[in-house]
This record gives C-alpha cells, sequence and structure tokens, in this order.
C-alpha cells in the first residue's frame, strides 16, 4: 500500500524543484510541529561519507545501549529504510503500516498543496521520530543543507560536515565555495559542529559561518585526528590519544569517517562513552554498498569460482577516487586482476568519477540501470570510458557484464559502481 501511496504523493511535486522551506514548514506546522517533539539530534550534512560516519555513531551509540532512530536518503532496495526507528539489536526500519498511517496524515495535513516527495516523507518521519521513544535521532540531510527539509530541525545536539565535493551543481553551485555555503546552513548559534577534512576553500566559508553565528567548530587535523598505525586505528585530541581496532568498513577513507564519528561520539555522550563502546562500534557498523563485498549468492552463479563481487554507490569525482584508492591498497595486499561494471546517472560528471581508476582496472564493462530514464545507456558510457583511455565494452545488464568480465579467466576482483540506484538493483539481484 505504501507504494501506490509514495507514486501519489509523488504527483504533488512542483515543475521545479525551488529549494526553500516554505512548503515544509507549514505542512509541519499543520501536523503540529513534530520536529519540535524529537529526541536530541546528530544532524549530518556533506557530500561524501554522511552515511558511513552515521552508521559508526548509531554501532557507538548502541554499544552504548542507546536507543536510536535513524533518517537517511536515497535507499537502496526498499523505502522503508530510510525510516529507522529505535529497538531491540539496534531498530528496524519502519513497519509497514507505521509509514502508511504517518504518510496519510501528512498527505491529508498537506491538502493537495504542491510539495516534493523529500519534503512530504521527511513530515512523516518527523511523526514517526516524534512518536517513538528514542534517546537519539541520526538525521542526514537529502541535499544541501542550508534549505533541506531536514534543517527544520532549530536545535540540534551537534552538527556534522563531511568532507566537500563538487556534486549536485545545478542546486547548490557550481563551486566549492557555493556548495559549502549550502552545507554550512545546518550549522546552529551555540551547537557544536564537527568538521571532516576540507578544501581550504570550504573550510574558510564553514568557518566564517560559524563565527557569524557563534557555533563552535571541532575541526579534523586541528583539533581531532584518526589515522592508521601497525594495523590499528588511533585517534587523537590535545589531551587523549586512543588505540582502537581498525573499522570493519573498507578503504582509507573510513579511517576518516570513524576519526569524526568518534569525536561526535565523544561530545553528544561526554564521560559516559567508554572505549569499549568506541571498539565494538568499529567493528560492527554496516552501510551497505559503499565499498562492500558481497557474501555468496544470486550474482556468484554468474563468474568464476573465487572471484570477489564489490559495490559501492559513490557517483562523484570524489567518490571515485576514494574507491579507486582503497582498490589500489587492497590489489597490494592481495594481487588480482581487477575489472569494473560502471552504471551512472546523466546528470553525474562520468568522466571526472572515472579517471581515477587509470593504472587499476583491466576493462570496464559499462551497463544500464533498469527503471531509470536518466541513467546513461552502456554505449554512452563505454564512450566516456575510452575517452579516457580504458578499454570499455557496453553490456546489456549486470549479470550478461558479470559473466562477460570472468569468463574462462582466472579469478578477478569485481567492482560494480558508479550509483546508489545501480547499488539497490544489485542487491535485489543479488538477494535473488
Amino acid at each position: 500500500m505504501s507504494t501506490t501511496l509514495l507514486e501519489r504523493l509523488k504527483s504533488l511535486h512542483p515543475q521545479s524543484i525551488d529549494l526553500s522551506l516554505g512548503r515544509i514548514e507549514t505542512l509541519l506546522a499543520r501536523l503540529g510541529n513534530p520536529q519540535d517533539k524529537l529526541p536530541p539530534v546528530v544532524h549530518i550534512a556533506g557530500t561524501n561519507g554522511k552515511g558511513s560516519t552515521l552508521a559508526f555513531v548509531r554501532a557507538i551509540a548502541h554499544a552504548l545501549g542507546k536507543g536510536v532512530h535513524v533518517y537517511t536518503s536515497p535507499h537502496l532496495v526498499d523505502f522503508h529504510e530510510r525510516i529507522v526507528l529505535a529497538g531491540p539489536h539496534g531498530g528496524a526500519p519502519i513497519s509497514e503500516d507505521r509509514l502508511v498511517d504517518c504518510l496519510e496524515r501528512a498527505e491529508a495535513a498537506n491538502g493537495g498543496a504542491l510539495i516534493t516527495l523529500f519534503e512530504i516523507t521527511t513530515a512523516a518521519g518527523f511523526l514517526a521520530f516524534a512518536e517513538a521513544p528514542a534517546d537519539l535521532l541520526l538525521l542526514e540531510t537529502g541535499l544541501g543543507g542550508r534549505l533541506d527539509a531536514t534543517n527544520m530541525v532549530k536545535k540540534p545536539a551537534l552538527t556534522i560536515i563531511t568532507p566537500i565535493a563538487i556534486d549536485h551543481v545545478s542546486f547548490l553551485g557550481e563551486t566549492l565555495a557555493k556548495i559549502a555555503g549550502e552545507k554550512a546552513g545546518i550549522l546552529k548559534p551555540g551547537v557544536p559542529c564537527i568538521v571532516g577534512r576540507q578544501e581550504t576553500e570550504a573550510l574558510d566559508v564553514i568557518e566564517a559561518r560559524a563565527a557569524e553565528i557563534g557555533a563552535p567548530l571541532h575541526l579534523a587535523g586541528r583539533d581531532f585526528d584518526a589515522y592508521e598505525q601497525q594495523g590499528r586505528l588511533v585517534f587523537q585530541t590535545a589531551s587523549r590519544l586512543l588505540d582502537l581496532p581498525l573499522p570493519r568498513l573498507s578503504g582509507r577513507h573510513q579511517i576518516d569517517n570513524a576519526g569524526m564519528a568518534i569525536a561526535g561520539a565523544s561530545v553528544i555522550f561526554g564521560d559516559e562513552l567508554a572505549q569499549s563502546a568506541l571498539e565494538d562500534g568499529l567493528v560492527s557498523a554496516r552501510w551497505p554498498a559503499r565499498l562492500d563485498r558481497l557474501p555468496l549468492g544470486a550474482l556468484h552463479a554468474y563468474v568464476s569460482e573465487g572471484t570477489e563481487i564489490w559495490l559501492d554507490g559513490g557517483h562523484n569525482e570524489a567518490g571515485g577516487r576514494a574507491v579507486a584508492n582503497a582498490l589500489a591498497e587492497l590489489d597490494e595486499r592481495v594481487p588480482r586482476p581487477v575489472h569494473v561494471i560502471w552504471g551512472m546517472m546523466d546528470t553525474k560528471d562520468a568522466q571526472r568519477f572515472i579517471a581515477p581508476f587509470k593504472g587499476l582496472v583491466e576493462r570496464i564493462y559499462t551497463v544500464p540501470i533498469p527503471g531509470e530514464p536518466n541513467a546513461f545507456d552502456a554505449g554512452p558510457l563505454a564512450d566516456v570510458a575510452r575517452s579516457e583511455g580504458f578499454e570499455a565494452i557496453p553490456a546489456s545488464s549486470v549479470q550478461e557484464a558479470l559473466l562477460r568480465s570472468t569468463s574462462g579467466r582466472a579469478p578477478a576482483r569485481v567492482l560494480i559502481c558508479g550509483s546508489l540506484y545501480l547499488a539497490g538493483h544489485v542487491l535485489k539481484l543479488h538477494a535473488g
């Protein structure tokens, strides 16, 4: 039933997206302002690393015995993933009955007015979160920050700004400074903010906004640092040095994400934060489709025995660089032929995404993304790869690409990447 309801709500979408808070402000007022009745909120913005950082904070909080609500987007397989309610074993996606109830109440209160799907579903999420007990709500922005629907929370307990890169230029601006200005819109007077490593152009904007409104900053590289040393994660501040296990999530970039999470958890929980909770959180955090090695499943039927299948949903230049670096490190430890299966939305800069993989991959297979009219066709995407010097072969599907990538060859390392929409499709296929 929720699928039918979500399709109906899509029809209320304005002809063009004008990022503003007016529509959701009106709707939330009609719903009794549930955003003012939430548990303590950690509000997270940034271009890359938001979800992984959130996953680490969630796992740390769970290790402390805290009940945690979680709001993220987009979903991978099922819409219910976006709204996770606190409960045993780290909580669970909202039930169908509860989702339908909250969506129907939001729809009735909206009264047929123009509104984006993200705005009305965020309002429904606020209803669900306000009406269920929890110790914490981890709230991820959808797009930008300043005019994002999640920014209706006026006094979060903490904000986090992860690394900022060029993305969504048609909505957020074409320069790092403009994009940083939108992300810095989540800063609130007196509310501490954890800031991940930033380009100088972005950091200058964040620091200026923080000084203007009186938001204390905790900067990576200045106030805290996290790095790998002898197979361990070291977290350091002026007064602390923690020796911790490496995170479960793969890639050197996850060291930075874990560092932001540890810094954030230190602010939220203070003296209550035991080192054992940090250790448990780092090794138990899960965030699907972020350099995620798929366990044995349906897709392994299409590859030679022993082939590794990895999945990542990154879709911008910084994401491509992080994944390529992680693959290179993996190749140093366990060398294998690397093949890439690549699908991408045509709103993204495909050339900049794929360029960091030069010298690392033997061959790229390009695929369409089923059900996504705004995705690249396999042929044009292969042309992009060839223009960057790769051997590229269009394929009609992920299954065909997997078959061709390892047919008659030794076990390889196959990375499927380029889009969260593709990642969701792959997870459905893999589950059979």
